[in-house]
Parts: C-alpha cells; structure tokens; sequence
C-alpha cells in the first residue's frame, strides 16, 4: 500500500516485552491512522518489527529513518522508513555506552542522536550516518551527583530525557536519581557533549524529576516529578541554559491517597495548558490499579507561567507510562502499559478538559507512540529489506 505522504500518518508505538517488565508486547507495531489522526480504535496494522523493549522512538528530521532504544538492555536500533507506506526497514543498532537507555532525541542539526543510559547515570551522543545507519557512541558524559533519600530509586544518576529547548542550544536532563535537571551542549560538529554555563538546578528532595517540556513560546518549562508526583515550574533562561523553580503542584487529583508514580509531561501546542499522567502504585514493581489511572490537566498563566489545576481524567486503563498530542493538536493518545490500551481524547479548545472519544486500541504494553508522515521520495528501500 503506497499512498503521497501528505494523505496519511503513520503511528509507530513501541512496548515493553521482557517477561522482567511484564511485558505483553510483540515490539514497534506500524500503524496507518489515516487523515486527522483519528481515534486508535481505527488505525490499521501495517507492519510487526518484533524486538526487544523498544521503549522509547525518534524519527529524524528529514523522517527517512526511525530510532528506538530498547529498555533494560544497552543499544538502540535504527530503521529506515519506506516512502509512502511508513513501513521499517533495518539499519543494525549501536551500543549506547551504558545500561538501560531510556529516551533519545535526534538533535537540531540531524547528526547526532542523544541518549540517556538510564541505569549507568550518562549520556551518549552517537553520529547518524548519510544512510541512517549509527556509528559508534562519539561521547559518553557521566552525570555526578549525591543520590537522594529513597533507598530503593535513587542509588545514583538516573538520567531519564535528553529533550532540546525550543531553540536547540541546549538540552535539559532530569535525574531521577539525583534530584536535579542537568544542562548540556551538545557541538553539532564533533559530537562532544558538555555541561552548560549552569550545570544543573537542584529539586525538591526526593522529587525524582522524571521528564520535561518546554512552553512553545515563553520562557518556562515544567517537569513531572516521578517520586513525589508533583509538576514544577520552572523559568527558563535560554541564553545561560539556566532554570530557576517557581512553583509546585501535585499532579495527582486531592482524593488520591495511595502511592502514585509520576510519568509523562507535555504542554498542548498552543501553550495554554500542561497535562502530566499519574500511575498507581509505588513503582513498576508493583502492579497498579485497580482503579484507572489519570491524566491532570492544569492552565498556563501567560503572565508567569504557573498553573492552576483543571481537572484530572482517568485514562480508562492502568500505568500510562506516555502519552502525546495527535498531528493536529485536537486529540490526546494514552498509552496504558498495565492494561494494555491506547485511549483517544478530545481536548477542548477552550477549557483545554480532556473528553474519551470512545473506544481503545488494544496492543500489548504499549510505552512510547511517535507520529510521522512517510516521506514521498520514492528512491528508498528495496522491498527485500523490508521486516514484518
């Protein structure tokens, strides 16, 4: 199936599938959503590509080559994309340098793809090739640090993102481990990774900041605090890199009692709103629920970046590890990893109030969903090369 890539999207959702995690899921699935993203229930399996945890995607700028690392493990994996159909086809895999990689991000330049080893404490840079193929780790840069006061989560670094700012200067790393957001440059010509003019900005104790996103158009950012299930404001300098705490809210709903897991952050493309999921439970050890788990919606102030909470949903499923804006900006996709379902969310323009849109994809452990159009270069990968 070859369609111009301006008529369709393509979804690729990858999952956790070791027996150590649970993990129900077959690898990355290939999903055609079809025009305007519609809901999961509706998109259509194209393609398999069975592998181990590949936890977390990135496709690269020009959207020829798709990039997954793979939880638990120690390398990440790259594929090219079949014109059209969005289809994989594989380009090996690298070592990253450490253990557990947990995010990645293709940086401004397109040529180099950042990496953060979860469970080693570092950061890796390792060079795309012309053919999108990964060369070896150029830089492997350890974060230091004390461990903060949970025994069990925070034995050392635990590097959990590498975003860029919106300007691609630097990119900001938040350590679970450590309680702190780190700052790097990254030298788009050598691949050298190093601290910015401000290294790092310390976090409440025992936060285990988890993610953060950067507001589109004004200078802040916000990060979902794992351990204490909180969302920080932050104010973000973007010439020194520097990020200063202004403000701390819970992201749970006040009737929440139990324990609760941070997870994903994201600010809505107009940057009125900031939404952050919450998982039940104390940790992935545990197996959450019954209940379903919530997403809590909270307005930008435009004046100074702070939040006033909303509302919170259920996601209609547990552990919503991710979740992420659909092409348009108009639908919110969760993906339930305990209970093995991404739900579709109308977001209200004006309330910015999240609204089931019914129905739910089942897919086994889903963790990680990237949209993309396919490029329209029809000189790409020959068909032998294709899996699934």
């Amino acid at each position: 199936m070859t369609r111009p890539s301006g008529e369709h999207t393509v979804a690729y959702v990858g999952s956790r599938t070791t027996p150590a995690r649970n993990g129900q899921g077959k690898g990355i699935e290939v999903y055609d959503v079809g025009p305007g993203a519609p809901g999961a229930h509706r998109w259509t399996l194209l393609q398999t590509v069975e592998l181990d945890n590949p936890t977390f995607l990135a496709v690269d700028h020009t959207r020829r080559y798709l990039y997954a690392v793979h939880g638990d493990l120690g390398h990440v994996s790259a594929f090219r994309i079949e014109p059209g159909t969005g289809r994989l086809g594989d380009l090996g895999s690298q070592e990253t340098g450490g253990r557990n990689p947990a995010h990645l991000a293709v940086d401004p330049s397109n040529r180099f793809l950042v990496v953060a080893n979860h469970s080693s404490g570092s950061v890796a840079s390792l060079p795309l090739r012309e053919d999108g193929r990964l060369g070896p780790v150029t830089d492997l840069l350890l974060l230091p640090g004390e461990p903060g006061p949970h025994r069990a989560e925070q034995t050392g670094a635990k590097p959990h993102h590498v975003p860029f700012a919106p300007d691609g200067r630097f990119l900001a790393v938040p350590d679970k481990g450590l309680d702190r957001v780190f700052t790097l440059a990254l030298d788009a010509m050598s691949g050298k990774l190093s601290f910015g003019p401000v290294p790092h900005t310390a976090t409440r104790e025992m936060a285990g900041p988890r993610h953060i996103c950067f507001h589109p158009t004004l200078p802040y950012a916000y990060t979902i605090d794992e351990l204490r299930s909180t969302v920080t404001t932050y104010r973000w300098d973007a010439v020194r890199g520097a990020l200063e705490g202004v403000q701390t809210l819970p992201s749970t709903p006040p009737s929440a009692a139990g324990d609760s897991r941070g997870g994903e952050i994201a600010v809505s493309p107009d940057g009125r709103f900031v939404y952050a999921s919450n998982r039940g439970g104390a940790g992935d050890g545990t197996p959450g629920g019954p209940e379903p788990d919530t997403i809590g919606v909270f307005a930008v102030s435009a004046a100074d970046g702070t939040l006033r909470p909303v509302e919170w949903q259920s996601t209609g499923g547990i552990r919503p590890r991710f979740f992420c804006f659909g092409p348009d900006g108009r639908r919110l996709f969760a993906a339930n990893e305990r209970s093995h379902t991404i739900t579709t969310f109308d977001v209200d323009a004006d309330s910015g109030a999240l609204r089931p849109s019914g129905g739910a994809l089942a897919t086994g452990s889903p963790v990680c969903i990237v949209f993309s159009r396919p490029p329209s270069d029809p000189s790409g990968t020959p068909a032998a090369e294709l899996l699934g």
